[in-house]
């Protein structure tokens, strides 16, 4: 069977598609393609092919040349099913239908609630816009033989459109990160944050929390700022002095900072989106072993509190932060048995592995009924 991801946006190994579910697809032994957009050239790696049709300039040519280019060497690749990771390629899976491919939409975020926060549309076209997307996105989706969803409340949105949904969560690989504990020995005095670094993702709050610990305690941000402006905010900060600023960070790069950190802080603002989401970081510093610092959202709080492995705090309280970090400093047995405590519990439960067994079901299942009906026609 020849399955195709198309992505508009994401960098070609992006974790939740190219490490996640390709990977996962092509292990099952499906012929596996990926479409991209990030002008670095046609490759193969681990046995996936990934074709790039080129990076795109502004949002409108984006949406209008790029996808052009997207749905033309989707139909050359001729796949059994497509898989769609972006909005603006929802056109694209409905001229898919057209010539009877199978399609699944992959819903990575509550996309109305997106629209309605984004800065450069203002509060009422942000409205108008997210209202006009939310009708189109009821009438097309309906028509998609799967949507995947990465947390309950999208699927649980999504279900009101089309009944065939299926909730894949951003769980860590388990065998991304060492098998053993930590040498909590060889820990350096610092704590992490590993993301996209934006005002809405606490980074200010992070860097001013540094500057108000006691200790020689040190920040190490890694990911890439969105905005110029609030680059530059962060940086005057007096905190900024205390933060190592890694950039955008590799897979082998981002596990070194996690075995050096005695806590990971993901101290997002609790906007719509990120009420019902759950980060991927937040199960990333658990399965690395080391204890979190999260924002007290009662979905978070019911896991970070639940298992044990972690503090929840007020993001907007920079002090209630740099409590937190100097208590994991000034605690480590406790900080490194909290580590612990995380690492299980992505071991049993929340871990990409259970997620594969759902997303490979639902693919077998797509392909039992394309099978069945291709009899039908030939009946």
């Amino acid at each position: 069977m020849k399955i195709a991801h198309l992505t508009s946006v994401h960098q070609r190994f992006d974790t939740r598609i190219f490490l996640k579910q390709c990977k996962s697809l092509s292990r099952k032994g499906w012929d596996v393609s990926l479409v991209v957009a990030d002008g670095k050239n046609d490759e193969k790696r681990d046995s996936i092919d990934i074709y790039d049709v080129g990076i795109g300039g502004n949002r409108i040519e984006r949406f209008v040349l790029t996808t052009t280019k997207i749905f033309a060497k989707a139909l050359e690749l001729n796949a059994e099913i497509y898989h769609l990771h972006d909005p603006e390629l929802i056109p694209i899976g409905l001229r898919l239908k057209k010539v009877g491919k199978i399609v699944v939409f992959d819903s990575h975020e509550d996309v109305p609630l997106q629209i309605k926060t984004k800065p450069y549309l203002g509060r009422i076209l942000g409205m108008l816009v997210a209202g006009l997307y939310k009708l189109y996105e009821k009438s097309a989706l309906k028509k998609f033989d799967l949507i995947v969803t990465s947390t309950t409340l999208i699927r649980d949105k999504m279900k009101q459109i089309n009944p065939d949904v299926i909730e894949i969560q951003n769980f860590p690989m388990i065998d991304e990160f060492p098998s053993e504990p930590n040498d909590w020995q060889m820990k350096e005095n610092q704590v992490c944050y590993i993301g996209s670094l934006t005002a809405i993702r606490g980074i200010k709050e992070m860097v001013k929390a540094i500057s108000l610990t006691n200790s020689d305690t040190r920040l190490v941000l890694g990911g890439s700022f969105s905005e110029t402006s609030f680059e530059k905010k962060v940086k005057s900060l007096e905190g900024w002095k205390l933060t190592e600023y890694k950039g955008f960070l590799n897979r082998m790069a981002i596990k070194e900072i996690l075995s050096k950190s005695i806590a990971g802080l993901v101290v997002l603002h609790p906007t719509c989106n990120h009420m019902d989401a759950l980060p991927v970081k937040m199960f990333e510093y658990m399965s690395a072993g080391i204890p979190v610092i999260a924002s007290n959202i009662p979905l978070w709080e019911s896991i970070v509190l639940g298992n044990n492995c972690g503090y929840c705090v007020d993001p907007f309280n920079s002090l209630e932060i740099a409590h937190a970090i100097e208590f994991f400093v000034s605690h480590p047995a406790v900080a490194e048995t909290m580590g612990q405590n995380g690492r299980k519990a992505v071991r049993n439960l929340y871990n990409w592995q259970n997620e594969e067994i759902k997303l490979i079901n639902a693919y077998e299942k797509l392909a039992s009924q394309k099978f069945a009906s291709q009899i039908n026609s030939n009946a």
